[in-house]
C-alpha cells in the first residue's frame, strides 16, 4: 500500500515510543474508559474493589490500543491520501505495518490475559468481540461501503459498558444492555458533527461518510433524531429500570436539555461548521458527565445524604402542619 516503503526514522527511543503510542489513538481512549467504569459503579451499587477497576481498565485500555492500531493499519491508504492524517505513524514511514501488527496482536493478547486471569472470562470474551466488530464490521465492511456505517459500527464503542458491567457481575443484565443502547444512539449524533467538520477529507478518499453522500441537511436532521431517541433512552435508567435515581436523572436533564438546544441550532444552520464543531465538542463532555452523574448516583454515600435530606423534609413538613 501507498506509504509502506518509506524508511522509518526516529531521533530517539523515546520517538520510536511516541510513534507507537500514536497508533493507539490515545485521545480516544479515556472515553471508553470512563463509561466502562460508570458501568462498574452502577453494577456495584457504588462499591467496586479498586483492583478490579484497575485490572478491567487496563484490560480495556489495551484492547482498545490493539484496535485502534488495526485500524491504522487497514486504512494506511487512505491516511496517506488526506494531508490530515498523511503524518501518522505508518503513512509518514516511521512505523512500519508489520512492526505494527505485531505491536496490535501483543496488546490484544495482554488485554485478553489481563481481563480473563484478573477479572473474569466473559469480559475478555467481550472486549475481544469489541476488537473483532471494530475491525472486521465496521473498518473492513461498513466504513467503505454504506453512508450507515456509523450507526452499525457504533456497536463497536457500546461495548465496553458491557465489559465493566461484566467485570463486576459476572452476567450482562437488561440494566448493562440499555447502558450499550444509550451509547449508540449517541455515537451518531457524536461522530456525525464530526464527519461534518472533515467533510471533504471523506470525499477526498471517497469514503460514504453520511454529509458525503447525502448532504449537511440530511445529516443534521439525522443528528437531530438520534438525539430525541437518545435523551428518552438516559431516562430509562430512572425509570422503568430502577437502576438510577434522582441524582442522575437530574445530570440527564440538563445535560440532556443542552444536546437537544445544541442539535437544534445545528438542524437551522447544517453548513455553519462552527456549530458542528460545538455539537461534536458537547457531545463528549454529554458523555463524560453522564457517566460522572451514574457513579456519583450509585455511591452510598449520596444515598445517606438523600435520605436525610428526606428525613429533614419530612420532620420540617410535620412542623409546618
Amino acid at each position: 500500500m501507498l506509504g509502506t516503503s518509506l524508511t522509518p526514522k526516529h531521533d530517539s527511543w523515546l520517538a520510536v515510543c511516541q510513534s507507537y503510542v500514536q497508533l493507539t489513538k490515545p485521545r480516544i481512549i479515556p472515553l471508553l474508559l470512563i463509561t466502562t467504569a460508570a458501568a462498574m459503579w452502577l453494577a456495584g451499587n457504588g462499591q467496586v474493589d479498586p483492583q478490579l477497576v484497575l485490572l478491567t481498565l487496563l484490560g480495556g485500555t489495551l484492547a482498545a490500543a490493539s484496535a485502534q492500531t488495526l485500524n491504522c493499519i487497514y486504512d494506511q491508504d487512505i491516511d496517506y491520501e488526506m494531508v490530515r492524517t498523511r503524518k501518522r505513524p505508518i503513512p509518514s514511514g516511521r512505523v512500519q505495518p508489520r512492526h505494527a501488527l505485531v505491536f496490535a496482536i501483543v496488546l490484544g493478547l495482554l488485554s485478553f490475559l489481563v481481563l480473563a486471569i484478573g477479572v473474569n472470562l466473559l469480559s475478555a470474551l467481550l472486549a475481544m468481540s469489541g476488537i473483532g466488530f471494530y475491525m472486521v464490521i465496521y473498518t473492513h465492511w461498513l466504513k467503505r461501503t454504506t453512508a450507515q456505517n456509523i450507526v452499525i459500527g457504533g456497536a463497536a464503542g457500546s461495548i465496553p459498558p458491557l465489559v465493566g458491567w461484566a467485570a463486576v457481575t459476572g452476567d450482562l443484565s437488561w440494566t448493562a444492555w440499555l447502558l450499550f443502547a444509550i451509547i449508540f444512539l449517541w455515537t451518531p449524533p457524536h461522530f456525525w458533527a464530526l464527519a461534518l467538520m472533515i467533510r471533504d477529507d471523506y470525499a477526498q478518499v471517497n469514503i460514504p461518510m453520511l454529509p458525503v453522500v447525502a448532504g449537511d441537511e440530511a445529516t443534521v436532521k439525522q443528528i437531530w433524531l438520534y438525539t430525541l431517541l437518545l435523551i428518552p433512552a438516559s431516562f430509562m435508567l430512572v425509570y422503568p429500570c430502577g437502576a438510577m435515581g434522582w441524582v442522575y436523572g437530574g445530570f440527564a436533564a440538563v445535560l440532556g436539555t443542552v444536546f437537544l438546544q445544541k442539535t437544534w441550532q445545528l438542524a437551522q444552520e447544517p453548513g455553519d461548521r462552527v456549530l458542528a464543531k460545538g455539537t461534536f465538542k458537547y457531545s463528549i463532555l454529554y458523555m463524560m458527565l453522564l457517566s460522572t452523574g451514574m457513579v456519583i448516583d450509585s455511591l452510598p454515600m449520596t444515598h445517606h445524604v438523600i435520605a436525610s435530606l428526606g428525613q429533614v423534609w419530612q420532620m420540617a413538613m410535620a412542623g409546618l402542619g
